[in-house]
């Protein structure tokens, strides 16, 4: 029987739901996109080096990757803490682990303790994804319903993508007249400092969030089992893990092997090349923007086409077919390009790769059981998202220093484009092995 018009309402409590969940999935994203705006200009500072020393380079793949494993292990940790102490805690837990971490990495004094706090603020929202999906998927156990929740929620992610490239080209512009920090108007620290904000409305919140109840009433009851490593390599999971766990690495590998290189990019065009530093930051803010946008509109058409499209391997190669070949095409002529021939590039770019990573919310919490969904969740989106997926950029970085001909924007170009296509190929050949839900309703 189909739900009376009174159930589809929600109530107060299940806004606040949402509410949440799409904060904290708007600010991992928020934090992950800051990185490419703030890491030019705050590792100019902090080595007081020239903008063109080698160093600035081999800092940046350190900073995208070793926040990335550390996030990788802690959020698969997370997961299972997800599985034992239940899927609220952690999720707030996260939060505030996070947003404290970017308020600290703006004070930064050093690269190694900029290094730090990025380090810990990726902890923070590795662990907030894996809790936040179980948390959604079990508190709406309807299945159109669900995908609608967790297709709209992760949509509020490039509301985030947005907020940041908003937020960077602000304070790019009101710097001197916002209180010093370590007696200096620095846009990055400002940017890094704006990431508290999440905690401010989650502690006022808080009281009023529900524990998922399926978790909740098997906890009580003591039939709640206890998650393992091992449980998610065993039978019919094993491939579900495997194939799982390397096509989000791919996912990741085409969104920061390449697609988080473009701000870096761009103070190498023609158009821009010649323009005072914070002017080439107001146009890198520009082009985040377009790419956000980009990402928004992705993640609005998988929200939508989640609930009409029964095949999950046909509604993800509908944005990776595309990609093969934008992607790489994008990312080489963009250094000869004009800047508003970047923006619809990298718009594009955003769309089709963006909706990927929303794909993955969908898919994963109906392929694992109730004691399983974090741990199992946790695996693909950290082992493969973050720690290997991850690991993209800084091959795009390594690659830069064996090109022998063009500019630096050329050479960055060239390498994100070679990472991009090599993770998008191996990612649609991995969806072959895809296995379909066996049931739109979550295994218990």
């Amino acid at each position: 029987m189909p739900p009376s018009a009174d159930a589809k309402r929600f109530t107060l409590t299940e806004w606040l739901i949402c509410l949440v969940a799409a904060l904290g999935f708007a600010f991992d994203i928020y934090e992950l996109l800051m990185l490419p705006l703030i890491a030019r200009p705050a590792l100019i500072e902090l080595l007081a080096v020239p903008p063109t020393s080698p160093s600035i380079n081999a800092w940046v793949g350190w900073l995208f990757w070793i926040p990335a494993l550390a996030g990788g292990v802690f959020g698969l940790l997370g997961g299972y803490l997800t599985d034992i102490l239940g899927r609220r805690r952690v999720l707030v837990w996260s939060i505030l682990i996070y947003a404290f971490s970017a308020l600290a990495a703006g004070y930064s004094t050093s690269a190694q303790m900029l290094l730090f706090f990025r380090t810990t603020t990726f902890i923070g929202f590795s662990v907030e994804f894996v809790a936040a999906v179980a948390w959604l998927a079990e508190l709406f156990p309807e299945p159109r319903r669900r995908e609608a929740v967790l297709g709209w929620t992760q949509a509020c992610s490039s509301i985030g993508g947005l907020s940041v490239a908003a937020v960077y080209y602000l304070v790019v512009h009101y710097a001197e007249s916002l209180p010093a920090i370590h007696g200096a108007h620095q846009a990055w620290r400002y940017a890094l400092v704006s990431g508290v904000i999440p905690a401010l409305p989650l502690i006022l919140i808080r009281p009023f969030l529900p524990e998922s109840p399926v978790w909740r009433e098997k906890k009580q009851a003591g039939t709640l089992r206890r998650p393992s490593l091992s449980a998610i390599f065993a039978g019919d999971l094993r491939r579900t893990t495997i194939v799982t766990t390397i096509m989000v690495a791919c996912s990741y590998g085409a969104a920061l092997g390449a697609i988080q290189q473009m701000p870096r990019i761009v103070p190498g065009l023609a158009e821009v090349a010649t323009l005072a530093r914070p002017a080439q930051e107001k146009v890198v803010a520009s082009v985040q923007l377009w790419q956000e946008l980009g990402g928004l509109v992705g993640r609005v058409l998988l929200a939508l086409l989640a609930t009409f499209v029964v095949s999950r391997r046909t509604l993800l190669r509908l944005f990776q077919v595309p990609g093969l070949v934008v992607l790489p095409v994008v990312f080489v002529l963009a250094a000869h390009s004009s800047v508003s021939a970047v923006q619809w590039g990298i718009a594009l770019c955003g769309l089709l790769t963006v909706a990927q990573l929303s794909f993955w919310g969908n898919y994963l919490p109906r392929v694992y059981p109730t004691h399983l969904r974090g741990t199992g969740e946790g695996f693909a989106a950290n082992v493969g998202g973050r720690m290997i997926g991850t690991s993209a950029a800084f091959a795009t970085t390594t690659l830069v220093g064996f090109a022998q001909q063009g500019s630096p924007a050329e050479k960055l170009g060239r390498a994100a484009a070679l990472v991009g296509l090599a993770v998008y190929v191996i990612g649609f050949a991995a969806s072959f092995f895809l296995p379909e839900p066996k049931r739109q309703e979550l295994p218990d």
